[in-house]
């Protein structure tokens, strides 16, 4: 047997709240004294109307108070002495969804012109005494109803703070806790990586100037020595990038481009469109597509150009990264971690990454980063 509880769909229960209240008003106002003829039926539909109007109240609530007010006043005027039970309904739904200032207006309103259609459609000398006595009444429910909406809405308010609170404190903690591993992990293998890049470097560079065969073994070290090193420089990055103040962003780009330059790649940066200020999110992840689409092409590319082409348009940021490397149209893309990373940041900014070779060979990295204009 399952431990969850049953929930009833919101919609069914409007749909049960509205008709149950159409009941009690039909049925209030058939039993007790009433109009007959033509009178009769149309507070008979009022009644319903009123009634049945409360299954919008969570979509509409201004338009069922207002519905269920018009009725209210309708079946007073036909003859029926029957409280607005549809209306208090209405104005709790209202006030909960924070409408209290013409909430107010409109009750303020009703219990002027209740009395008055009480006063007009009743004859005899006790009419005043009732058009009074429903005043106090009505009155009294509304100042309930009003303050059970009032306090819905203030603990719903106080519950969202309290997720709102939760989700704050699980992100700082998740912070400090890659934080805490990118140390971690800088304490305790940078340095023995280093040792060993460095040591296979010198090995490698001895048996090179001593005329000596260099051992693939060796060779083997330091290549993997090399990759280790790169791979965890680009991880502590990572971890200690909490997207909230970014050392790097689109202002970043010509430094980034001058060290591809000053490693023998003839990299250009060509900016098109009118320069204008995007998020602090897009901007980042802008420089990290050129930074990691600079550095395959680097080591993996065999390419001597690369050109880095920066787009501004009224709604979208283009990245473009073109290479003319060893890549063509026969080659399928590696689905490295450089470019799975690329993808998730993009399509987290609800953007569009293409990343393929190009006719003939080189290879094109495209992200189109989706901003809305800060200035």
């Amino acid at each position: 047997m399952g431990t969850g509880r049953f929930r009833v769909p919101a919609g069914a229960m409007d749909w049960a709240i509205a008709v149950s209240v159409a009941a009690l008003l039909l049925g209030t106002g058939l039993s007790g004294q009433h109009p007959d003829g033509e009178r009769e039926l149309i507070g008979a539909v009022l009644l319903a109307a009123g009634g049945l109007a409360l299954v919008a109240r969570r979509r509409a609530p201004l338009a069922v108070l207002a519905v269920t007010g018009l009725c209210a006043v309708g079946y007073e005027a036909a003859g029926f002495e029957v409280l607005a039970v549809s209306y208090l309904v209405a104005v709790y739904g209202a006030v909960r969804a924070g409408h209290n200032a013409l909430t107010v207006a409109a009750s303020v309103s009703l219990l002027a012109v209740l009395p008055l259609t009480a006063l007009v459609s009743r004859d005899g000398p006790a009419r005043e005494a009732f058009a009074q006595a429903r005043s106090v009444l009505e009155i009294a429910w509304l100042i309930a109803a009003f303050a059970a909406g009032e306090a819905l809405r203030q603990a719903e308010r106080r519950a969202e703070e309290a997720e709102r609170t939760r989700e704050e404190t699980a992100r700082r903690r998740a912070d400090e806790e890659r934080l805490h591993i990118a140390r971690e992990l800088h304490d305790s293998l940078t340095h023995q990586i280093s040792v060993i890049k460095v040591q296979s470097e010198v090995a490698v560079h001895m048996a090179r100037r001593l005329g000596e065969q260099v051992p693939e073994t060796l060779l083997a070290i330091r290549t993997a020595g090399r990759e280790a090193t790169r791979e965890l420089r680009a991880t502590l990055e990572a971890l200690r990038d909490d997207d909230t103040s970014p050392p790097h962003s689109l202002e970043h780009l010509p430094e980034l481009v001058g060290r591809a330059r000053s490693v023998g790649l003839d990299a250009t940066l060509t900016t098109e469109g009118q320069p204008h200020d995007v998020p602090a999110a897009v901007a980042r992840t802008a420089y990290r597509i050129v930074q990691e689409a600079l550095t395959n092409t680097a080591r993996h590319a065999c390419a001597t150009t690369a050109n880095v082409r920066i787009e501004y348009r009224p709604d979208t940021l283009t990245v473009q990264v073109d290479d003319d490397g060893k890549a063509t149209p026969d080659d399928a893309p590696a689905p490295g971690l450089g470019l799975l990373g690329m993808r998730e940041r993009v399509t987290a900014l609800g953007g569009r990454l293409h990343a393929r070779p190009l006719t003939g060979h080189g290879f094109t990295v495209r992200a189109e980063l989706p901003v809305e204009r800060t200035s």
